[in-house]
């Protein structure tokens, strides 16, 4: 790592890991090597340090996506040379740290009883579990598993001690019956022996792919002024991290994106976050009404993006051939934690899980000589399948353009985390680094959850900057129409 004089000289370092992650996910898409020479990714992220590349790995993924913006943005108007991005480590890092304030307030992400545990002690099988309880029906699925009583109540001393009689793998293995999101922790070693890592590393890391036939679809005149995606309609129908932080992106880059909740699901905190830019609505898909009130929205629709497990849509008629059948032209982008084929297909997962379950958190622990599994420093999965996604989806609206066709995009979480090994172990990490004063960084404006203070998004264009239009409001806020 280059020797960093001073911080102006820390913010103009070229970040040589981060370009060249950027410039081998633009190859594997098939894009324009010239336009690479259009972004610049510069800087370290200092008081973030881990011995994977998680900074790099954000840094390369948000690259990818607001460059992609650009030739959107050329696409729609050529009459002027195209923008050029700019992305600092730092900057990058603090994004995907995911934090914010609401009325001067850091809210409590974690439920009490998430998190990860020593178990199987009492069956003479040491070792390590994470429970992801955020939401109450995983939370109270875990404690019945368990044998404990459902409900807030129950203490997490209790959860300790119920796990001592349990190994990781066999808790894990039974709760993935379940369908709760539960990881034991393992070596990367004893994750490559489970299979599922040979198919993960067999598909890209972002899968675009045509589905069938479409003319080119219309798009509205870009004015000189607007951001590259103005005028283009997105159905976000994704509701925890990484799902969201896509539609947050396209947003930014100027997208009319409509969240699409039940009204029956619940949220997590970080949707006041998450929903910067974005229109939202409640559609009901267990009546006939909300699926006719989709279908209308989804006939003016450029993208439409969901993350639920896989085959769920499709049971109520949104999957992505069907989608294609119902707007041919259109762009789907989907998300899921292990992917689509496999021994772990379709299994529920969350950044914290996969970071778990594929020997991120072993390792991580063994670079700091600790027994304790080890979380990286910032949501670098869920970040990075975001912004990844984001990416995608607009390398497909880009083809959709220029070769007709409807298109479908794929980015799994396990496929991130093997992109971050891939990106090599950092030799000598800076574990007592202090993090640099984040205020630079944070944009404070009003939002329906209250008074939102948070980060700004990190990619920097030479002409129309990226901005949030809208301020967040709770689900439901907004009619179901565009």
């Amino acid at each position: 790592m280059k020797n960093i004089e001073n911080a102006s000289d820390f913010d103009a370092a070229v970040s040589a890991n981060a370009v060249s992650a950027l410039h081998g996910l633009w190859a594997q898409c098939g894009l324009d090597p010239q336009a690479l020479q259009r972004a610049q990714l510069t800087g370290q992220a200092q008081g973030f340090a881990a011995s994977f590349a998680a900074a790099d790995l954000v840094q390369a993924s948000v690259g990818a996506a607001a460059l992609m913006a650009t030739e959107i943005g050329d696409l729609r108007d050529g009459s002027r040379p195209a923008q050029t991005v700019a992305i600092s480590a730092q900057h990058a890092a603090f994004e995907s740290s995911g934090y914010f304030l609401l009325d001067g307030l850091q809210p409590d992400l974690w439920s009490p009883i998430s998190g990860l545990y020593a178990c199987g002690a009492a069956v003479g099988a040491p070792g390590w579990v994470r429970i992801h309880a955020n939401f109450e029906h995983h939370r109270d699925g875990a404690l019945a598993l368990l044998g404990l009583a459902p409900g807030p109540d129950t203490p997490r001393a209790a959860v300790e001690q119920a796990l001592q009689q349990w190994s990781a793998e066999r808790f894990e293995v039974a709760a993935a019956q379940q369908g709760l999101p539960i990881a034991a922790s393992r070596s990367h070693e004893a994750w490559q022996a489970l299979g599922h890592a040979a198919v993960i590393a067999a598909q890209p890391l972002v899968a675009i792919e045509r589905m069938g036939d479409a003319p080119p679809m219309a798009w509205p005149v870009l004015g000189a002024e607007q951001r590259p995606l103005a005028g283009l309609k997105v159905l976000d129908l994704t509701r925890i991290l990484a799902g969201p932080v896509a539609g947050r992106t396209l947003a930014a880059y100027g997208a009319q994106v409509m969240l699409i909740n039940s009204p029956h699901l619940p949220n997590i905190d970080a949707i006041a976050d998450t929903s910067r830019g974005k229109r939202s609505a409640h559609v009901d898909l267990e009546t006939a009404q909300g699926r006719e009130a989709l279908r209308a929205l989804l006939g003016q629709a450029h993208v439409f993006m969901q993350a639920y497990r896989p085959g769920a849509l499709a049971a109520k008629g949104f999957g992505a051939e069907q989608l294609a059948q119902l707007r041919p032209g259109i762009v789907v982008g989907e998300l899921c934690a292990y992917g689509w084929q496999g021994p772990w297909a379709g299994r529920r997962g969350f950044d914290s899980l996969v970071q778990t379950a594929t020997g991120i958190n072993a390792d991580e622990a063994a670079a700091r000589g600790l027994a304790k599994p080890q979380v990286l420093p910032m949501q670098a999965l869920d970040y990075g399948a975001g912004f990844l996604l984001a990416f995608g989806v607009q390398a497909a609206l880009l083809r959709q353009a220029r070769e007709g066709g409807s298109w479908r995009v794929r980015v799994t979480l396990a496929g991130v985390a093997h992109w971050l090994r891939s990106l090599g172990r950092v030799e000598q990490p800076q574990w007592s680094e202090a993090r640099p004063d984040i205020t630079p960084y944070l944009e404070m404006l009003d939002s329906g959850f209250g008074r939102l203070q948070a980060v700004r998004h990190c990619a920097q264009f030479s002409r129309t900057p990226a901005a949030w239009d809208r301020p967040s409001v709770p689900p439901g806020t907004d009619e179901a129409h565009w």
